[in-house]
């Protein structure tokens, strides 16, 4: 099983300039996640991952993914989406999914900031 870099720390407020490229180049672990800044009553996450996350649903909130560089597959009960780059999907909420990205993948996510990542 892959092990988890999750930082639930919003690292950036507004008006701040946010450099996806330098913090994706710096990161070494294989599934990290960053909570990048908040939008209303949402955040915005990057993640960079290589390996599968788990199985999870997140019961009251949908999760949306937009991939900037290499793959990401969600896996679903009845099938899979997958995703290159600059492509996105939404899961709706209630939906059992997991993500897994066969190459290093990174990825733009958004969901309810008070949304638990690992799922509930």
């Amino acid at each position: 099983m892959t092990e988890y870099d999750t930082h639930l720390d919003i690292k950036y407020g507004p008006l701040e300039r946010i450099d996806i490229n330098d913090l994706a180049g710096a990161v070494t672990h294989l599934w990290w996640n960053q909570t990048l800044c908040r939008v209303n009553d949402s955040v915005v996450r990057l993640g960079v991952l290589h390996g599968e996350y788990h199985w999870h649903t997140h019961a009251d909130e949908e999760e949306f993914f937009l991939v900037l560089e290499g793959r990401l597959i969600i896996d679903l009960r009845d099938g899979a989406i997958e995703l290159g780059p600059h492509q996105a999907t939404v899961i709706p909420r209630g939906v059992e999914h997991r993500p897994r990205a066969p190459e290093r993948t990174v990825v733009v996510m958004m969901e309810g900031a008070d949304v638990v990542p690992t799922g509930d």
